[in-house]
C-alpha cells in the first residue's frame, strides 16, 4: 500500500512537471542587428529567467541585413522584433500589420562624427567637405534632416555612400561618417582617435530607435503572451541599466567575437538614450509617432500617411 502511494504520489508530480512544460510558451525574437550590448535587456531577461517565469521560452535571433525584422515577424513564422520605428510607420504604409510594443532606446544613438584634428564640429562646417552618407535608410533620412534643420545645401557638400566599415574616416578619405555613439564613435575611441560629434537632437531631430513590436494577429489572438513578453522584457532591460557591468558579462555569452570591455562602454553609452528622462523605459507617445512620420513623409521616405494611432500601443506598458 505504501509504495502504491508513492507511486502515485510520483505520478502526480512528473505529471505536474510535464503540464508546466506543455505550458510555456515557445517565441522567438529577431533582433535589429548581430549580437551585441545593444540588446543586452533581451539577453539579461532571458538569462535571469525572466521569460521563465513569465512562462514563456524565448530563442533570441540576431539580426542584420540578411534576416530583416519586419520581414521575418511579418512572415509569420516569428513573433516578436526589434527595429527602428520609422520601419514601423513605413511597414504599414505599404500595409504590413505590425504594430510597436515599447521604445527601448527613446534617445537615437545616431550621430553624424568626425575626427576631432579635422576642426569640423558643426554642420555648417561640412562645405565642400567628403561626407559619408548611408543610403536609404534612417541613417539618412537623419541626416538630410539635420542639413535641412542647419540650413545646409546639401549641393555645396561632396556626398559619398559608405558602409560599416569606418576606415575611410580613419584614413582621412572621408571627412564626416554617419555611425552610432555605442558602436562607430567607440571603434574609433578606441582606436586612439578623439572625435567631434553632432547630435540630431539638437537640431530637434528625435527619431525613435530600437522598438520592440508584434504582428496585429499576435495582438488578436495572444495577447497574454504579448503582455507576459514586454512585462520580462521590461524587466530586463531596468536590470541591465541598473547593473550595466553584470549586463556586459551577460552579453558575450552571446557572441564569441565579442569582449567584455568593448560591450560594457557600449552598455554605459546607452544609458543615456534608453532612459533620457524620467519616464519608464518602454514609454513612448502619440506626439513622437506623428513627428516621426511627418518628417518621413516630408522627405519622401513613406509614400503614404497612415493612423498612427494604429501603429503602436502602450496596452502592455501598464
Amino acid at each position: 500500500m505504501f509504495y502504491r502511494i508513492v507511486t502515485c504520489v510520483v505520478a502526480a508530480v512528473l505529471s505536474g512537471m510535464l503540464t508546466a512544460a506543455q505550458a510555456e510558451e515557445s517565441v522567438t525574437l529577431r533582433l535589429k542587428w548581430f549580437h551585441q550590448a545593444q540588446f543586452a535587456g533581451f539577453y539579461v531577461a532571458k538569462e535571469k529567467d525572466f521569460y521563465k517565469s513569465a512562462g514563456l521560452n524565448v530563442d533570441i535571433q540576431p539580426g542584420g541585413p540578411d534576416f530583416p525584422a519586419i520581414q521575418m515577424v511579418a512572415g509569420g513564422n516569428e513573433q516578436f522584433g526589434v527595429t527602428g520605428a520609422d520601419q514601423i510607420l513605413i511597414a504599414r504604409s505599404k500595409g504590413v500589420p505590425v504594430v510597436a510594443l515599447a521604445v527601448i532606446f527613446r534617445r537615437n544613438p545616431f550621430v553624424l562624427f568626425s575626427l576631432a584634428k579635422s576642426g569640423i564640429k558643426a554642420p555648417s562646417d561640412y562645405v565642400g567637405k567628403n561626407i559619408g552618407v548611408k543610403v536609404g535608410g534612417n541613417e539618412e533620412l537623419i541626416y538630410r534632416a539635420v542639413l535641412a534643420k542647419a540650413n545646409v545645401d546639401k549641393a555645396r557638400l561632396n556626398e559619398v555612400p559608405v558602409k560599416f566599415d569606418i576606415t575611410p574616416l580613419l584614413a582621412g578619405a572621408v571627412d564626416v561618417w554617419p555611425g552610432y555613439l555605442i558602436n562607430e564613435v567607440l571603434a574609433a575611441k578606441e582606436k586612439g582617435f578623439d572625435v567631434n560629434v553632432v547630435s540630431p537632437p539638437d537640431y530637434g531631430i528625435d527619431l525613435y530607435a530600437d522598438t520592440l513590436f508584434t504582428t496585429e494577429k499576435m495582438l488578436r489572438e495572444k495577447p497574454d503572451v504579448v503582455r507576459n513578453f514586454v512585462s520580462a522584457t521590461l524587466r530586463g532591460w531596468s536590470s541591465a541599466i541598473a547593473a550595466p557591468e553584470e549586463a556586459a558579462t551577460i552579453t558575450v555569452k552571446y557572441g564569441s567575437k565579442l569582449t567584455y570591455d568593448h560591450e560594457l562602454a557600449m552598455m554605459k553609452a546607452s544609458l543615456p538614450l534608453l532612459q533620457p528622462d524620467a519616464k519608464p523605459v518602454g514609454w513612448m507617445d502619440a506626439a513622437n509617432w506623428t513627428a516621426a512620420q511627418k518628417l518621413l513623409v516630408d522627405a519622401g521616405f513613406q509614400k503614404t500617411p497612415v493612423d498612427v494611432g494604429k501603429a503602436f500601443t502602450v496596452e502592455f506598458l501598464k
